[in-house]
């Protein structure tokens, strides 16, 4: 026998209260989340290249950086699994496990924003003496090494792995987004920068960098992506 349960007004009252109880904890989380961040010393916020605006509209910007010093490592596979890869001997790289040029101990090296990750290619020998690019996906891992140091004192990595290069001085045009960085989202926006740098006459010059400024434990909607592109200053 079918029985249809009955809601009394208090049972509605309650019910009303409980799903207004919940809205308020979720706008104080949101609300906490975005205060926080806004009210967080600069002292603890990453560091960031050095570099000037020249030009700003909505999301894309037109930037001059000065010359800087990174840490790569270039790893195979797909965009996730090559930047995972790539993290974790960068990681141990600037939290001690390198050399001082002035001696036998590491150094911990202040953590930057953001990560970056390039497009590479394996470059394989064909017969005679020419050369054919692979078809594996490989990358380009790299973190950007704080200011303050330079190629002299920075420490030298124990694993052979990673790489310390000096970058020079470059002109990058930029577009940010937030919420979820996975490849298909890095490529649609690389071609949106790119389809706009075309229609007003910039002149590119490298491959798209795709950059993460966030730590994996901030919240997907609070997150800052870029995709970079040099051009021709």
């Amino acid at each position: 026998m079918y029985s249809a349960a009955i809601h009394t007004p208090d049972f509605h009252v309650k019910h009303e209260r409980k799903e207004l109880s919940m809205v308020w904890i979720r706008g104080l989380i949101v609300a906490f989340l975005i205060i926080g961040g806004s009210v967080m010393p600069k002292a603890h916020a990453a560091e960031e290249p050095p570099h000037t605006v020249i030009w700003s509209a909505g999301s894309i910007e037109i930037r001059d950086y000065a010359p800087m010093i990174v840490a790569e490592v270039e790893v195979d596979g797909d965009m996730v699994e090559a930047g995972n890869r790539g993290f974790r001997p960068l990681a141990n790289f600037i939290f001690g496990d390198n050399t001082r040029p002035d001696g036998p101990s590491g150094a911990n090296i202040e953590m930057t924003a953001p990560v970056i990750q390039t497009r590479s290619q394996k470059i394989a020998m064909t017969a005679p003496v020419t050369q054919a690019r692979s078809d594996g996906q490989t990358w380009r891992v790299a973190f950007v090494m704080p200011a303050d140091w330079s190629m002299e004192t920075l420490p030298r990595p124990n694993d052979a792995r990673v790489q310390i290069s000096q970058m020079p001085a470059r002109r990058m045009a930029a577009i940010r987004f937030s919420g979820g960085s996975n490849e298909k989202k890095f490529e649609t926006k690389a071609k949106e920068l790119s389809d706009f740098l075309a229609q007003e006459g910039y002149q590119i010059v490298g491959e798209p960098i795709y950059a993460r400024y966030n730590p994996p434990w901030t919240p997907t909607f609070l997150r800052r992506n870029e995709v970079l592109i040099e051009i021709k200053s």
